[in-house]
């Protein structure tokens, strides 16, 4: 192996060490050059400026506090009389030209006065010091002692020394302050004087075992060990304790008496030999008393136990005393290796912080409510006679048919009303509801809906719509309590429940929406609140939309935000795609990124596009090796049955395989279609989308097809829905969202500084797409040889890796392409593989375009 093979630790930590300063210093350098200009306001005052100034603030106020405290103890009586009963601005501007003896003038003693003498007494220093480690944790990163416990310990602390010095008060001072002195009072009137000390005692016995837990037992210990340990020394000086005397004296620790320790005698191996005697036997007995030697003793007591085998021993020079050699023995310890906190492993998280994906738009601000329309609030007016008269009629349907009914109750909300009936014992639910279209011609009602039962209640739910429907803005939803703090990743609000909840539910949960309603029925609104509900929640640089609208006319107002929002295929002009074509290659360009997002998920060790972003944002994955922030991706498909008739499985096929694979890398689908027929909603989309809207729908077939249940064909429409995540399903009043509104929300975006170009989705070419047939030299690329280079040298034939290399824009690059494809340079296109490269060295290369006339 040879010598530089590798190198010791030191020197590459050195190397590593200037690597990163010289990385460092041509970063700073870079950043002189080319100032960033500030972007807003909101630039002067960064993260880290706020941070220093709030440190800085903290540190002062302590150290003013503590002086002006601290001087108040030496000065109460000269201030007080001028400081008592007296607000701050009333002190500060009395027009008293006097001057105050305290330390820090009048404010210091405003405010000592309120800690010491109005509050806890000599036990208000403990607020100094939170306020100190506060300031030096924000400032300078140091922990002096722990933020959370130090609160803890110190407020319990203050508290309760207030209240013990208090007792020995005899009126308001500096010792327990008001609050101490108070406190002892009342207790005093309640407990009696040593009721008040013994509860004070108690409780500062409790509040020492939580807080610091002491081990009394181990300490009692202790002190008897120190006094047993006195005792033993005064008896040593007696001659009276036992001593094992060695060379250096020490002291043994042995639960045996000194009695039981003489008895024990070694018992020493009596030796035989085949060749003595008995009396030499007799000698050898008598000889217990003389030294032996070890060596021997050991080879005789061998062959006694072995008499048969020769001792290995006896073949070897017997062992003298004298002629021993001492034995050099070297030893070495291992060094234990240097472990490494988060800290230090994270460096780059460590000098620059962490990766903030809002920072090419960090001035882009969430659309105001504003911008959405007031329609009143949504107040459900209940009229009392006519929910006594829909109780009246469904009881009486029920009574001609001999059911009866133990109990029933009302609940109104926006659109419909939950009659929740309880049967008498003995009632069959089937009977219930096969009376459903009884009920609704004696109410004379649009369509009523039986939930029988309602799940997790024992009762039977009949919704009848209201004769005066209320109206849901989405102004309302979106100013919910329940949307604004919501913690989803991509919560999206929809309309409100028969109870007038405001419902939300979070689209990476769901994971795939399937929309079907008739014409007219608010699909179309429904799909815009969705967008909505994200766009009021969500950074670009978080989310991105890929809009399919084949009838051109429903997604066009969401052109405005194409370069904040919006995803497309490289060289296409609209982000909005509207021909069939472009679907399928833009599902298809889907499917490669959602492999290349599994790629890296698998070299960042993870599962999921939420664990792989905050490994990215900690610095965790280097840019370097391709790795990148990934925002979630939500494809948006309009009239999905117009698609199935024109372009077939070429549309399935994709879609399918997106709803099976793209949730754990963050691509959601929304298909919506006005007919939720088996032959455009097929078994295999089907069984990958667990949510379903249902607005109202033409039959009872539709219903079952799109909720897997009937009921969405008894919905009244005007943004009537009805809801299913799986097991449960909901009957909502869908947020009213007018075009106007969604054009000005639109508009606000699409005015912010956004980025240069759409979200780009990898490049892909379907069948007949690639090549141009016969290759015309004179049309051949001024940039045709060096551009193949390029490719040979990266052996990678794309358009995009000729836009980043040479500059240039994704027309020329994919012309470029189709030549170098027509010199037979490159292979055809593969699908989602790259082409192949037919080149590996650029000598052979150029001999190559020699001989075509290009060089």
């Amino acid at each position: 192996m040879a010598d530089n093979e590798y190198k010791p630790k030191e020197d590459r930590i050195e190397e590593e060490l200037a690597g990163k300063t010289e990385k460092k210093s041509k970063k700073e350098k870079s950043k002189d050059e080319n100032p960033k200009p500030l972007s807003g306001l909101g630039a002067r005052f960064d993260k880290k400026k706020v941070k220093t100034t709030l440190g800085a603030i903290l540190i002062l106020l302590s150290f003013y506090l503590f002086l002006s405290c601290l001087s108040y103890l030496f000065t109460w009586t000269e201030d007080q009389d001028r400081v008592l009963n007296k607000g701050l601005f009333e002190f500060l501007f009395d027009g008293d030209e006097r001057p105050v003896q305290n330390w820090l003038g009048k404010f210091g003693a405003w405010t000592s006065h309120l800690l010491v003498f109005s509050w806890f007494g000599v036990a208000s220093f403990g607020m100094t010091y939170l306020l100190f480690i506060s300031g030096a944790r924000i400032l300078f990163n140091l922990t002096i002692t722990p933020i959370g416990k130090s609160y803890t310990v110190v407020t319990i602390l203050t508290v309760w020394t207030s209240v013990f010095l208090g007792f020995f008060s005899q009126s308001v001072n500096f010792l327990g302050g008001a609050f101490g002195f108070y406190i002892n009072q009342w207790l005093g009137v309640t407990l009696g004087r040593f009721g008040t000390m013994a509860l004070i005692l108690v409780v500062g016995y409790v509040i020492l075992v939580l807080l610091f837990n002491p081990n009394f037992s181990a300490l009692f210990d202790k002190l008897t060990r120190r006094q047993d340990d006195a005792e033993e020394e005064e008896d040593e000086n007696d001659g009276n304790l036992f001593r094992v005397e060695s060379e250096n004296d020490l002291n043994v620790v042995n639960t045996l008496r000194p009695e039981e320790i003489e008895e024990d005698e070694v018992v020493k191996p009596i030796l035989f030999d085949e060749n003595d005697t008995d009396e030499e036997i007799e000698d050898e007995e008598d000889l217990e008393d003389e030294e032996f030697d070890e060596s021997e003793l050991i080879v005789t007591y061998k062959k006694f136990l072995h008499p048969t085998e020769e001792s290995e021993l006896e073949k070897e020079e017997p062992l003298d005393s004298e002629e021993k050699h001492e034995v050099t023995f070297d030893f070495s310890t291992p060094e234990e290796e240097e472990l490494l906190d988060e800290e230090d492993l994270d460096d780059l998280r460590k000098e620059y912080g962490e990766y903030d994906p809002k920072l090419d738009l960090s001035s882009y601000v969430l659309p105001s409510i504003d911008l959405l329309k007031d329609y009143g609030k949504s107040i459900i007016s209940v009229n009392p006679q006519e929910l006594e008269e829909n109780k009246n009629k469904i009881v009486d349907t029920l009574s001609n048919y001999k059911i009866d009914i133990a109990h029933i109750s009302a609940t109104s909300g926006p659109t419909v009303t939950l009659y929740e009936i309880v049967p008498a014992p003995g009632i069959r639910i089937s009977k219930i509801k096969n009376l459903e279209d009884d009920i609704a011609l004696s109410l004379s009602a649009l369509g009523i809906r039986i939930i029988a039962p309602i799940p997790g209640k024992g009762t039977i739910g009949i919704e009848v719509p209201n004769s005066n429907p209320v109206m849901v803005s989405m102004r309302s939803l979106i100013a919910s309590e329940k949307f604004q703090n919501s913690d989803a990743e991509l919560p999206v609000v929809m309309g409100k429940t028969i109870t007038n909840e405001t419902f939300t539910f979070d689209l990476t949960k769901m994971p795939h929406l399937l929309v079907a309603g008739a014409t007219g029925q608010g699909k179309s609104v429904g799909l815009n609140a969705i967008l909505v509900s994200l766009l009021y929640k969500k950074h670009p640089a978080q989310v991105k939309f890929v809009l399919v609208d084949p009838k051109k006319v429903e997604l066009t107002l969401f052109n405005k935000i194409e370069r904040h929002f919006l995803a497309k295929l490289p060289g296409e002009e609209d982000a909005i795609i509207t021909d069939t074509s472009k679907v399928v290659n833009t599902l298809n360009s889907l499917c490669i990124e959602m492999d290349d997002r599994y790629a890296l998920l698998k070299e960042a060790s993870v599962r999921t596009i939420k664990e792989y972003n905050t490994k990215f944002i900690a610095r965790k994955l280097n840019p370097e090796k391709g790795h990148r922030y990934l925002p979630y991706i939500v494809v948006l498909i309009d009239e999905f049955a117009d698609l199935i008739m024109t372009a077939g499985k070429e549309v399935e096929h994709p879609i399918a395989r997106i709803a099976q694979l793209a949730r754990a890398i963050g691509i959601h689908l929304i298909v919506a279609t006005q007919r939720p027929s088996v032959n455009v909603i097929t078994g295999m989309i089907k069984a990958n989308f667990p949510a379903r809207i249902a607005f109202r729908v033409l039959s009872k077939i539709d219903s079952r097809t799109i909720l897997d249940a009937s009921g969405a064909d008894q919905l009244i429409g005007r943004g009537d829905m009805l809801i299913s995540t799986g097991s449960d399903l909901k009957r909502l009043q869908c947020g009213f969202l007018d075009t106007p509104e969604v054009e000005a929300i639109c508009e606000f975006i699409g005015e912010q500084r956004a980025y240069p170009s759409a979200f780009l989705l990898p490049e892909y070419v379907g069948e007949g797409g690639e090549g141009n047939g016969d290759l015309d030299m004179s049309e051949i690329d001024p940039m045709f040889a060096e551009a193949a280079r390029i490719v040979v040298i990266n052996q990678q034939g794309s358009a995009s890796l000729l836009q980043r290399k040479l500059k240039l824009g994704y027309n020329r690059a994919g012309r470029i392409v189709d030549q170098l494809e027509g010199m037979n340079i490159i292979g055809p296109f593969q699908g989602s593989k790259a082409r192949e490269v037919l080149f590996s060295d650029i000598e052979s290369l150029d001999e190559y375009m020699r001989t075509k006339g290009v060089l």
